[in-house]
């Protein structure tokens, strides 16, 4: 979920928990800062930078309201931190507000699929049934948790980019490979293969004069342990003034990666 070019940019991780994907970065070469509303997941992330020898500042804060001046930042990330904790009509014009021009966005969510046929009570995978309306869909609780998500349809998503500068140009399905592996509960692997399951991940383009297209990519660039889902993509172009998104899915069977 790394972009492709990394070396030398600023970049601005939102709801950065313990800083893996900013100390992702910081390894290939980015000046990362993170910032979280939880000093407890802070404090591991200090440790783990003495414990691996990585420096850069983490910020005990809201990623809605990012106490940075406007285009301050080459890559705004997010790996279900605010992209999932925190109400898209707020965090993604921060990270635009943030994003220099031709910056690059990336987040991974869940995607709307597995979230209308998600089981409330967590007992048994997802099934082919619809168990929440789509239209309206916005804020999710689930009853057995004390958190909420946020999630909008694609439509509502693709509204929401372009009304902070983005057009889209295309929608993509891909699915996982067929020796994809799951150790969740949630997804079945004879589900995500027909339907896209869990994920959504952003990835923004470049400004050109050729205006090129991003490439989609979605690689063993992904921190350690990190698992692989594959769902709808929506591959998103912007005007010559804006910044640029690449959203991609990641999905509901998973592939591992040691």
């Amino acid at each position: 979920m790394l972009p492709r070019e990394i070396d030398g940019r600023d970049s601005i991780e939102l709801g950065c928990g313990t800083g893996y994907v900013s100390a992702g970065l910081a390894r290939r070469g980015a000046r990362p800062v993170g910032i979280d509303n939880s000093e407890a997941q802070l404090a591991s992330a200090r440790s783990f930078q003495q414990e691996f020898g990585l420096d850069f500042p983490l910020l005990h804060g809201n990623a809605e309201q990012v106490p940075y001046p406007d285009a301050s930042f080459d890559i705004a990330i997010s790996e279900y931190g605010a992209s999932i904790w925190c109400d898209p009509y707020r965090w993604i014009p921060e990270a635009a507000r943030l994003l220099r021009p031709g910056g690059e966005l990336v987040f991974l969510v869940g995607s709307v699929l597995l979230t209308l046929c998600g089981r409330d009570d967590g007992n048994g995978p997802a099934g082919e049934e619809l168990l929440r309306p789509l239209f309206g869909m916005h804020q999710v609780e689930w009853p057995d948790e004390p958190s909420i998500e946020f999630h909008l349809p694609q439509g509502k998503m693709i509204d929401l980019l372009r009304d902070c500068g983005f057009t889209v140009e295309q929608l993509i399905e891909v699915r996982p490979p067929a020796d994809a592996t799951t150790r969740y509960t949630h997804v079945a692997l004879d589900w995500a293969p027909p339907l896209p399951g869990r994920g959504s991940l952003a990835r923004p383009q470049t400004r050109g004069d050729k205006r090129r297209l991003a490439r989609s990519r979605l690689s063993p660039r992904v921190p350690s342990g990190a698992w692989l889902l594959t769902a709808p993509s929506l591959r998103v172009l912007p005007p010559p003034d804006a910044r640029g998104c690449f959203l991609m899915g990641a999905s509901g069977s998973t592939s591992a990666l040691s």
